[in-house]
């Protein structure tokens, strides 16, 4: 069985004006799957997909929404009711860096119901009906930062760790209806993620191999982490009490955050 028609003939990709998810969109056209292009920056996804229809034999609509609304669903189901969806790329995120108690409580909440609480709903949605139809496949685009307390960014750090924790007890569950879970938990990569959040970036990986390790490990694992340097730092960290990398993190997020 080919990726397509395993995890076809449609994709929904969120997040996908930018870095990791534009990266998604154009590996899964070049693989021929059709896409749903969901992000909140209409210009960049309209030109995205008109780039992928030309240079692929796929189609590709856009959606225009933004995750931390609390009626968003409606829009992705009126514009895909018509579609089978196969493949579900939980890609959209952002983070923030700095004193919690600094933050505005509203940045913090939208940083949960765009890293939380929609990637929980767009998987109830359309799991279900991939879980109807035995195929499928969910990626959920976590971090390193999920195995880490992690001192100024830690609503960014705890919403990852909530990323991996449900996408490996959904892994479990859904294997039995013939829908494959993916965790993606990259490092530090090179997208605009860093100039959001407000910090600099250091040692990051292109987006390219991250994607690819993802859709080459989809069905195969349930956790991806690309990068030898990361899964270093992933398996030490196993090993530690977890009192002693939040302390290396703390000192390190402290001289990265200034841009």
């Amino acid at each position: 069985m080919t990726f397509r028609e395993r995890y076809g003939p449609w994709a929904l990709v969120t997040g996908a004006s930018a870095g990791i998810g534009v990266e998604f969109a154009v590996q899964l056209a070049g693989m021929g799957l059709n896409l749903v292009l969901l992000a909140r920056r209409k210009q960049m996804i309209e030109d995205l997909a008109q780039r992928l229809e030309s240079h692929n034999k796929i189609q590709a609509k856009t959606i225009v929404a933004d995750l931390a609304q609390p009626d968003f669903l409606a829009r992705v189901i009126t514009e895909t009711q018509s579609l089978e969806i196969g493949l579900l790329v939980n890609n959209a995120g952002f983070g923030i860096a700095g004193k919690f108690l600094d933050h505005e409580l509203e940045r913090e909440l939208a940083l949960l119901d765009v890293n939380c609480r929609a990637q929980l709903i767009l998987t109830h949605k359309l799991g279900r009906q991939m879980a109807q139809r035995k195929r499928g496949g969910v990626i959920f685009v976590s971090s390193v930062s999920a195995f880490i307390a992690v001192p100024f960014e830690a609503g960014y750090a705890a919403s990852k760790a909530y990323e991996l924790f449900l996408a490996e007890a959904l892994g479990y569950e859904l294997a039995k209806k013939g829908v494959d879970v993916l965790t993606l938990c990259p490092g530090s990569t090179d997208t605009e993620f860093h100039q959001i959040a407000g910090m600099r970036p250091f040692a990051a990986m292109p987006v390219g191999p991250v994607v690819k390790s993802a859709l080459k490990q989809l069905g195969r694992r349930r956790v991806a982490i690309p990068g030898w340097h990361n899964r270093c730092i992933v398996w030490l960290l196993k090993l530690m009490p977890r009192s002693v990398p939040t302390f290396f993190a703390g000192q390190v997020m402290e001289k990265r955050m200034p841009l």
